[in-house]
């Protein structure tokens, strides 16, 4: 089954900015999905449509083969969301949070309280449960956004930027909790501008740019794909960055820095892959 069946989506707004222009994209259950475009590309909108936040000019669009127009109310029960800032009561205690949205779908204290209280132990937050949301730390707030999102169980999580402003070992944390949950069943698209974390958890991903997917495929076939690849170069001058074409030798590249008389300590391929595909791809 589809998780998201996104079908020809416009959306132009009446300043006559067009914030995307006929985007299609299809995400299969159990997938974990990376969404990346630079700041206006069309992520913020995309999403808005998808959670019914944002009414699109044209198209059609289903989560889990409910219509996100028509039948608004079923497709919203589908997902949690995870935005990029925070938007709760700062003075509310964590608990508090949690079991209110837990109620915004219908669920009882009763029936929240076991898994509020999984969820909390989770992320580490069952400590915390007593305290106003103002007390924590800001990725103790990521987290908590998290938890508020998967209180009633979504098939869909969606996530807007989770780990910015989040420590290095508080990240690695998170993508350990995602990629359990994930495996559990759970469909997962995610947005970031650490492209690492696309290239470390995704399976699959797409490249919106100005409103249009202008990339999308399995993350390792993407990479593998590549027309070139990067290379940085200790000189006894400094660093240099070469990029080499697949149809280029690369002991001849070299070579060239032999004839000019730079002398190379050390080569490395340079380990971003992905930074250098989504940039390559935008730039096209």
């Amino acid at each position: 089954m589809l998780a998201l069946d996104i079908q020809k989506i416009q959306k132009k707004y009446a300043n006559g900015t067009e914030a995307l222009q006929g985007v299609t994209l299809q995400i299969e259950e159990g997938d974990f999905f990376g969404l990346l475009g630079s700041n206006g590309a069309g992520k913020t909108t995309l999403i808005g449509i998808i959670c019914g936040l944002v009414t699109p000019t044209a198209g059609s669009g289903k989560v889990f083969n409910f219509n996100i127009d028509t039948e608004r109310d079923l497709a919203k029960q589908q997902i949690g969301i995870v935005p990029q800032e925070f938007n709760f009561n700062i003075f509310e205690k964590v608990w508090d949070i949690i079991i209110t949205q837990a109620g915004y779908y219908g669920l009882t204290v009763k029936e929240a309280t076991p898994h509020a209280e999984h969820i909390l132990k989770k992320l580490d937050l069952w400590d915390k449960r007593d305290q106003p949301s103002r007390a924590l730390s800001g990725g103790m707030k990521r987290r908590l956004l998290i938890a508020r999102a998967l209180v009633h169980t979504p098939r869909l999580l969606i996530l807007d930027e989770p780990t910015a402003g989040v420590d290095v070992e508080l990240r690695k944390g998170m993508w350990e909790y995602l990629t359990e949950l994930n495996k559990n069943g759970t469909t997962i698209i995610m947005t970031t501008h650490y492209l690492e974390e696309i290239e470390r958890l995704c399976r699959n991903l797409a490249i919106i740019n100005k409103g249009e997917i202008v990339k999308s495929g399995l993350v390792s076939e993407l990479l593998q794909g590549m027309d070139t690849k990067t290379y940085i170069l200790t000189l006894d001058s400094g660093n240099e960055e070469i990029t080499v074409r697949k149809d280029q030798d690369l002991s001849q590249v070299l070579g060239e820095f032999a004839k000019k008389g730079k002398k190379i300590l050390d080569i490395r391929l340079n380990e971003n892959r992905l930074e250098q595909l989504f940039l390559q791809t935008i730039r096209t």
